[in-house]
């Protein structure tokens, strides 16, 4: 239920730490903001507490154990003594991020606790992410909220894309530098690629657009040992394979309708005897690109202006592929989210701070036109510390 508050009334600020593990499954991103829920946003901190090489290999296993899963609750013991590290982390990272900000449980009311997912079956109307928000909010000290796709995939939603309303607050304050032409298209580049795009009033349309960096990290490690194609350095020395570009473009999810997600295995890694490693990198660094511009396909109009956001903004071969086939889409313009004054590492982190305040308060954080929900709905479980002598979870409706 969506709450009202009376006009000319002020909406409540409320302070806020997002925390996200993403697809790439590389670290925990904490980041801290201020914000009514609506559209004040003041972004306040970030930090990264990245995963060692052995427990990204543990979480990268899960993955094939979670293909048995047949629920969001789910856990075989595994998965469980997984889940309880994974939150262990995540507590560990609060505490580092408070003391680096100095600042103290009590000067923080939320955390959105996204965890880590392994597995994402919105056709079977369910996603796995792991992490306790009830044992992290007894950690922190810090009221959480977690869990937050479940009432979206009960109203007929994908589950996913949720960061697109954090996006639209953005796109409504761009600073006047970037003389934004809509509609403007959010791009997040991480393990898997998703887009927001909004025109001048505030209309959303959003969606998984494909493969991102995930596939560029298989083949490297695969094929060199090293986690990822720093800076888009190995593929800057490669050429396009275009008979393996085209495999992966012609894939049927992209002539699906939208809303639609993916989860990270739903595209095959690049067998390593197919390419010398230069032309994999540089073969996927250009499926990665041309799938962002495939989503075009689903849009009410080609943007005007692209804003690259996540780790594949680093990625120099992506983002010289995105600008010229913008260009050639219809001369939109490309560029990364550093130059409309955003963090690009942080803003999935931001994201999930927002989301809580909005889940707090009982605004929507899904739209039909971004997962598919037959309405707009709030969502997620709020669970309190046990000093709050109170019930230690809630829904949020």
């Amino acid at each position: 239920m969506q709450s009202r508050r009376p006009k000319n009334v002020p909406a409540k600020v409320m302070t806020a730490i997002g925390l996200m593990s993403g697809t790439s499954m590389d670290g925990i991103d904490c980041a801290l903001i201020r914000s009514d829920g609506e559209n004040l946003v003041e972004r306040a901190g970030f930090a990264e507490f990245a995963y060692e090489a052995a427990f990204r290999r543990r979480i990268e296993a899960a993955l094939g154990e979670a293909r048995s899963l047949d629920g969001a609750d789910a856990r075989n013991e595994t998965l469980a003594a997984l889940e309880a590290e994974i939150t262990r982390r995540h507590g560990a990272a609060v505490a580092a991020f408070l003391a680096r900000e100095g600042l103290s449980p009590d000067e923080i009311d939320l955390i959105g606790f996204h965890g880590q997912t392994v597995l994402h079956r919105p056709e079977a109307g369910f996603t796995v992410q792991l992490g306790d928000g009830a044992k992290l909010a007894e950690m922190t000290g810090i009221a959480t909220v977690f869990d937050l796709r479940r009432n979206d995939m009960a109203h007929g939603g994908q589950g996913a894309p949720l960061v697109p309303v954090y996006h639209r607050a953005l796109a409504q304050n761009l600073p006047h530098k970037v003389n934004p032409q809509f509609p403007v298209c959010f791009v997040n580049i991480g393990g898997i690629s998703n887009i927001t795009w909004v025109d001048a009033e505030g209309a959303m349309a959003a969606f998984d657009s494909g493969p991102g960096n995930a596939l560029i990290d298989q083949w490297v490690e695969a094929k060199a040992g090293i986690a990822f194609d720093q800076g888009g350095a190995i593929a800057s020395e490669g050429g396009i394979i275009a008979p393996i570009a085209e495999r992966y473009l012609s894939a049927p999810y992209f002539n699906r309708n939208v809303p639609k997600s993916l989860d990270r295995a739903d595209f095959a890694p690049l067998d390593p005897g197919e390419a010398e490693l230069a032309d994999g990198a540089r073969t996927l660094a250009h499926v990665s690109a041309a799938a962002i511009l495939k989503a075009c396909d689903h849009l009410p109009e080609p943007p005007k202006l692209w804003i690259v956001c996540g780790g594949g903004r680093k990625n120099a071969a992506i983002m010289a592929d995105l600008k010229t086939l913008a260009r050639e889409k219809n001369g939109g313009a490309v560029i990364a989210c550093d130059e409309a004054g955003f963090d690009g590492d942080a803003m999935e982190a931001e994201a999930w701070a927002y989301l809580a305040i909005r889940s707090r308060k009982g605004l929507p954080i899904s739209f039909p036109a971004t997962t598919g929900c037959s309405r707009p709905v709030s969502g997620g479980r709020l669970a309190l510390p046990t000093s709050d002598l109170q019930p230690a979870r809630k829904t949020i409706l």
